[in-house]
């Protein structure tokens, strides 16, 4: 079953479960659940797939769930879809608003959710059908707003005997019908530093006899993101913001002790392995002057998205065949963090971008982490079937003689 024969199954299966899987979403949407706290959205997606003979396993904290369709000695890929809301009030005006204070799923994790459950049910069809060439295995990951969700599936054994492994994103800058897809980093690692700085403080008409933090503080601030370039390759992108600044309490008194925190962003795997200790050497070197001590905390958030070119490649092959090749764009790189990264340290993998601005629309586009996101919900069937197509794509290729073989050799490429 591939091309026109597989759209039409798609086709087929949509038009009998799209209006449950919107209206699945608007549950979703209308009780959203923050990191580690996914009980409820857990609990439905559960139901769901038991009633459809399949049988999930939670994750050892309660929340979250790995449910494999299919068996059998052949490859197995994963799906993964991210499961909790964010921290924020829906500030929107419509019927699935959500009906908890200060949570909101303004980054489109219950499309996500939905997608991967759609998805996840037309595969066990298949199955059922004797048309899996292998094993398909579904990842509801919590906490991906939190870092550690991902790797609370890996630890409990998500990425066991995984091949491959595929994602989607919602993307408000496309409109919905389309794909975005890139080779090669398409989101940015993203840690936290904080840097103090003490020392004898005083009278700002001595400054002499202190370590004048304010001023040290301040040559932190902008020489630290200025001799970074210098020593990193431009084309890791990246980047050190500053967001918090903190010394002092009076204008006429040195401080002995001052804050700046930040995050550091890059796109280049490397680069983000070596980040720690090349601040730490600039850092030093900046303070030096100053005998202030200095204190480096570094916080490790995520790595760098980088996407194999071999599984862009099968996404590119899956979108033409279940959506058409027009519905693939090349899409942008962004500094925006993304924990599906984790998988991609262990197995081959890509994220796609799911376009969801609503076609021929002339509203402003619904960016992501506020309070007013919505999606075109035609992206949820869109969805469904780049994953689905995503995954039988990967699992042909495998299960063909030579496929493991001429997969790998690609990847050397």
């Amino acid at each position: 079953m591939q091309g026109r024969d597989l759209r039409d199954q798609l086709t087929a299966f949509l038009a009998r479960n799209e209006r449950g899987l919107i209206d699945f979403r608007r549950d979703l949407h209308m009780h959203p659940e923050l990191a580690f706290a996914e009980t409820r959205t857990t609990q439905r997606v559960e139901e769901r797939l038991r009633a459809a003979g399949l049988a999930p396993k939670r994750l050892p904290d309660g929340t979250g769930l790995i449910c494999d369709v299919g068996s059998g000695e052949g490859p197995t890929v994963a799906l993964r879809g991210d499961i909790d809301a964010l921290p924020l009030t829906d500030e929107k005006d419509v019927p699935y608003r959500s009906t908890v204070p200060g949570a909101a799923h303004a980054c489109g994790h219950d499309v996500h959710t939905t997608v991967l459950l759609g998805a996840g049910l037309f595969l066990a069809q298949q199955a059922r059908a004797g048309a899996l060439p292998g094993r398909v295995r579904l990842l509801f990951q919590p906490a991906e707003e939190l870092p550690g969700g991902a790797r609370a599936v890996i630890d409990a054994g998500g990425l066991d005997g995984v091949d491959r492994i595929f994602a989607l994103h919602c993307d408000p800058r496309l409109l919905c019908g389309q794909v975005g897809l890139r080779t090669g980093a398409i989101t940015a690692a993203c840690d936290r530093i904080a840097v103090r700085l003490s020392g004898p403080g005083g009278h700002t008409a001595r400054p002499h006899l202190t370590a004048d933090l304010v001023y040290a503080l301040a040559k932190v601030v902008t020489e630290l993101p200025a001799a970074l370039s210098r020593r990193v390759d431009p084309r890791a992108g990246f980047s050190l913001v500053w967001g918090r600044v903190s010394a002092g309490s009076a204008p006429n008194a040195v401080p002995d002790d001052g804050v700046a925190e930040g995050t550091v962003r890059c796109l280049d795997d490397d680069a983000w392995h070596a980040a720690p200790d090349i601040l730490k050497e600039l850092l030093d070197s900046v303070v030096a002057p100053y005998r202030a001590t200095v204190e480096m905390d570094y916080r490790r958030g995520v790595p760098p998205t980088v996407n194999e070119a071999v599984s862009v490649r099968m996404l590119r092959d899956a979108a033409g065949q279940a959506l058409g090749p027009e519905a693939v764009e090349s899409t942008p790189q962004s500094l925006g963090g993304e924990d599906f990264a984790w998988y991609l340290e262990h197995v081959p993998g890509a994220l796609a971008r799911l376009g969801t601005h609503p076609v021929d629309s002339t509203s402003p586009m619904l960016d992501l982490h506020r309070g007013t996101f919505d999606v075109d919900e035609r992206s949820i069937g869109v969805g469904v079937h780049l994953m689905a197509a995503a995954a039988l794509t990967a699992l042909w290729e495998c299960e063909r003689p030579g496929g493991r073989d001429e997969v790998a050799d690609a990847a050397l490429m």
